[in-house]
């Protein structure tokens, strides 16, 4: 018997007030670019991609824009790189504590909407 199993996340969907101002934030801050599909989507959702994961965007009210515990990881290749590019582009970010065994971090930064963005690094893993 063959067994599925998932390969990668392919993309999260969240809710934006300002498509314009969450653009120009994740293109600043993850390098992410918008992508223009030959089927435009029907509801407005904007499309961006690093290459080899994508976010889209709906636009939705400022107040039905949700924040609090929703939040998604990103993987970083390289931990005190990362946290300069932050410090240059002006985003403010929280550094978790260390936990575990594996010498891992993780941190955070909130996007104009106020979704929680999560970094985290992990110095053994091959992709």
């Amino acid at each position: 018997m063959s067994t599925s199993h998932a390969y990668s996340l392919h993309h999260v969907n969240f809710p934006t007030a300002d498509l314009k101002a969450t653009e120009e934030w994740y293109g600043k801050v993850f390098g992410m670019t918008r992508v223009e599909p030959a089927r435009k989507p029907t509801n407005g959702t904007m499309l961006l991609t690093r290459g080899h994961f994508d976010l889209h965007f709906r636009p939705v009210d400022k107040a039905d824009v949700q924040t609090g515990l929703i939040h998604f990881a990103i993987e970083v290749d390289n931990w005190d790189t990362f946290l300069t590019h932050l410090d240059k582009v002006g985003v403010e970010y929280v550094e978790e504590p260390f936990r575990g065994h594996d010498m891992s971090k993780t941190g955070s930064v909130a996007d104009p909407d106020g979704h929680r963005v999560e970094f985290t690094w992990h110095p053994d893993r091959n992709w």
